[in-house]
C-alpha cells in the first residue's frame, strides 16, 4: 500500500482551518500553485474528490470532510513521534504549547513560568492566552497541546484533570459593602448593580452558576471585558461584582477602595488540564499538574 504524503495531509487541514488557499498557502510556507497541487494529488491517491471547485470557490465534501478530522489525528501523532524521537524518549524534554484563558493566565502566568523554570527546566515554553471556545479550537486543531481551564465544561474529544478550586468572593466598594444585610440576599440589591464579564467569558457562566444569581435583573446589560474593568466599575461604587480568589491573592485589588467578602461555601469554579484524547504524553502532563495544583487557592489534586 501507498501511503498519503504527511506534509500534503498538513497542507489540507490547513485549507480546510483557513478555508483560503491563498492563507493557507502563506501558513505553509509554500506557493498557491504547490499547495493546490498537493491537494490534487491526494485526491488522485485516494481515488476520490475531496473539495468541490467552483470558479474561485470551494467546498470540502463529506468525504474531504472526514479525511481532515482523520488527518488531525495523524498528524497529532505524527509530531508527537517526532518530539520523541529527537528527545530520545525522555517525557521531560521537548516544547510544550500551552493555552490560558484571560480570567486564569494574569494571575498565574509568572508562578507557571517559574515552576517550569525548577520543575521542568528541559521544556520550551510557549504560551497562549485566548477565549475558551478560541482555545478548544486549536488544541482540536493541534496548535496547542495543553490547556489550563476554567471547569466545568464539556470537552468533547478530549480528557480533563481537576487541579483545584478556585472561590468566588462579591466585591463592592466599602463604603456599599458596609450597607449590606446580613445574611446577604442578592435578591435585596438593587437592580442591575452586579458586574459581570462577557459572555465569551467562560467565568461569566460558572460565576452564575456558583453564586446562585438566578435573579437575572440584578445583573447589569453592561458587560466587562476585563476582570480589571469589573475592579474599576466596582471601585467607582456603581455596583458590586463577583471575582476569583486566584486573581485576589495577586492583590487585583490593591490600590482600591474595594473589600472582598467570601460567597456562598460552594462558589467556586473549578481549575484543570484539559489535553486531546489519544495523547501519548500523560507522564508530562500529569507532572504539569503537580506542578500547578499547589499555585491555586485550593488544591485538590490526588
Amino acid at each position: 500500500m501507498k501511503w498519503p504524503n504527511l506534509k500534503h495531509l498538513h497542507y489540507l487541514v490547513t485549507l480546510h482551518q483557513e478555508q483560503h488557499f491563498h492563507r493557507a498557502a502563506n501558513r505553509c510556507n509554500v506557493s498557491q500553485s504547490t499547495l493546490s497541487t498537493a491537494i490534487q494529488n491526494l485526491e488522485e491517491h485516494f481515488g476520490s474528490q475531496l473539495l468541490e471547485r467552483e470558479h474561485k470557490t470551494f467546498v470540502f465534501t463529506s468525504l474531504g470532510l472526514d479525511v481532515v478530522e482523520r488527518s488531525k489525528l495523524i498528524l497529532q501523532e505524527a509530531g508527537e513521534l517526532v518530539e520523541y524521537a529527537q528527545n530520545a524518549g525522555d517525557w521531560q524534554r521537548g516544547k510544550l504549547k500551552l493555552g490560558v484563558i484571560p480570567t486564569i493566565a494574569p494571575f498565574l502566568f509568572e508562578g507557571l513560568i517559574g515552576a517550569f523554570s525548577t520543575f521542568l527546566p528541559d521544556i520550551s515554553l510557549e504560551l497562549q492566552e485566548d477565549t475558551t471556545d478560541n482555545l478548544m479550537r486549536q488544541l482540536t486543531d493541534g496548535q496547542l497541546d495543553l490547556l489550563v481551564l476554567a471547569l466545568p465544561m464539556d470537552t468533547p474529544g478530549c480528557k480533563q484533570m481537576i487541579l483545584g478550586h478556585d472561590p468566588f468572593h462579591l466585591v463592592a466598594h466599602h463604603e456599599l459593602a458596609h450597607n449590606l444585610p446580613e445574611p446577604l440576599d442578592l435578591s435585596s440589591l438593587p437592580k442591575k448593580s452586579i458586574f459581570l464579564l462577557q459572555q465569551e467569558h467562560c467565568m461569566t457562566g460558572h460565576a452564575v452558576s456558583a453564586c446562585n444569581l438566578q435573579h437575572q435583573e440584578q445583573v447589569s446589560s453592561l458587560a466587562a471585558s476585563s476582570l480589571y474593568t469589573l475592579v474599576q466599575l466596582a471601585n467607582s461604587k456603581l455596583g458590586y461584582t463577583f471575582l476569583p480568589e486566584l486573581a485576589l491573592n495577586q492583590k487585583i485589588l490593591q490600590s482600591t477602595e474595594l473589600t472582598a467578602m467570601p460567597a456562598e461555601d460552594k462558589a467556586y469554579r473549578e481549575i484543570g488540564l484539559v489535553w486531546r484524547s489519544g495523547t501519548t504524553r500523560m507522564r508530562l502532563f500529569r507532572r504539569i499538574a503537580e506542578v500547578l495544583a499547589p499555585l491555586l487557592p485550593v488544591p485538590t489534586l490526588r
